[in-house]
């Protein structure tokens, strides 16, 4: 049985049926192999945390890719 729970990804609200932020992260298209950085509530997430990191209802994922240039 899945469950589908209401999440902010980068100031959109969604609902998502992903267990982990890695399985949102595949469910929405990033490549893991990516540049990027998440945050969870404010919290810096490390990548090898992704696969075990649960998601809850009302959490706040941020999705930080750097920008090149100047």
């Amino acid at each position: 049985m899945t469950t589908t729970i209401n999440i902010s990804l980068n100031g959109e609200t969604l609902q998502t049926d992903a267990p982990t932020l890695q399985a949102l992260l595949l469910a929405r298209g990033y490549q893991l192999q990516g540049a990027f950085a998440c945050a969870i509530n404010s919290s810096f997430v490390p990548r090898p945390q992704w696969p075990d990191r649960r998601l809850n209802n009302g959490d706040r994922i941020d999705i930080v890719t750097p920008i090149t240039g100047g």
